[in-house]
């Protein structure tokens, strides 16, 4: 049938739609079905409800976290128990304490010297239970102010000073909460401390006799005997023992001659302390024991404390004065001016 169209309706129509045969072809030429394309995931369904759709997304990929990994928990595991110590390596301070406050009246009073908080700092410091730049910060004081209060010596020496109050306060307050005091470390001894300490095979002159030349003064036996006692596994008991048995007959020197030895300051303080004469013998043995050459101060000392006529001693022997009293008062005109220099030597200037 003849429809007036130049074209034929029916072979667009199967172009439109190739399941719909073309009227005008043979039905061997009919178009093939085209091949239905994959449906894009979670779409493969126009008419799923919403929560369908949801159930059939793909599920998010979730990294895992670098906490997960074996290496990282152990690492944080570490973290978190290094994080519980204090940098210090202290024994574990109470976490509840009753608080008191500044102005407690219990706080303003100080009664104790300056002497008194200075050994109070050094014992705490020794118990390890904070280093010396955390002690500074608890206080709230400077580096600078603070060594210079702990260098002074004396009951009232420093008593100006805002390290003074303010450890004093800091101890005070640890009182009255019922903190205990640290105790102090204990040093394991080892072989190697033991065979430090052991100079019996070596032997100085005059040492029987108790009389070996002294060459160092006091502030330098203290710089030595500090420098000593930091040794790991060096307790200042054991030192005490070492230094005892320089002696003659041995000697039992207790912690307290020590302390007062060390807490003075002056070339010839503490001249006539068993602890300086038995400290300088021990250490001059160790430093023949280990090979050590002597040192500038060691030399010139020897050239200013001769023996005989030149002697400084009463009973013309060479070394420093071990007897008789150096830091004692003396009497002087009133034109003149004592000094006692680096070397211990007393030197009388005239206004």
């Amino acid at each position: 049938m003849a429809t007036g169209w130049s074209w034929d309706p029916a072979a667009v129509l199967g172009r439109v739609d190739s399941n719909r045969p073309r009227t005008s072809l043979p039905a061997g030429d009919l178009f093939k079905p085209i091949p239905t394309l994959p449906p894009l995931m979670g779409h493969d369904d126009e008419n799923l409800a919403p929560q369908e759709l949801a159930e059939q997304a793909p599920k998010a990929f979730a990294a895992p976290s670098s906490a997960d990994t074996p290496k990282a928990a152990s690492t944080a595991a570490k973290r978190t128990a290094s994080s519980k110590k204090r940098k210090s390596d202290a024994v574990a301070e109470p976490t509840t304490v009753p608080e008191i406050d500044d102005d407690d009246p219990r706080l303003q009073e100080v009664d104790q010297t300056c002497g008194q908080v200075r050994a109070k700092i050094r014992r705490f410091l020794d118990s390890g239970a904070m280093k010396v730049g955390e002690f500074q910060s608890a206080i709230d004081v400077g580096s600078v102010g603070y060594h210079r209060f702990m260098k002074q010596s004396g009951p009232d020496a420093g008593s100006g000073s805002d390290v003074y109050y303010n450890a004093w306060k800091f101890f005070k307050k640890r009182e009255l909460q019922g903190v205990k005091a640290p105790a102090a470390k204990k040093a394991k001894p080892t072989v190697k401390t033991a065979a430090e300490l052991d100079v019996a095979d070596i032997k100085l002159d005059g040492e029987d006799e108790g009389e070996v030349p002294v060459f160092d003064t006091c502030d330098e036996i203290r710089k030595k005997i500090r420098a000593f006692l930091r040794k790991d596994g060096i307790t200042n008991a054991a030192y005490l023992r070492a230094i005892g048995a320089c002696f003659p007959e041995g000697r039992k020197i207790q912690s307290k001659q020590l302390n007062d030895f060390l807490a003075k300051k002056g070339p010839v303080s503490g001249n006539t302390s068993a602890v300086f004469y038995g400290s300088y013998v021990f250490l001059e043995k160790l430093r023949v024991k280990q090979g050590k050459p002597k040192s500038a101060m060691r030399v010139e000392m020897e050239k200013l404390y001769p023996s005989g006529n030149k002697s400084e001693r009463d009973d013309g022997k060479a070394g420093m004065d071990t007897k008789r009293m150096l830091d004692g008062p003396i009497f002087l005109h009133a034109s003149e001016r004592a000094h006692v220099d680096k070397y211990g030597k007393m030197k009388i200037t005239t206004r």
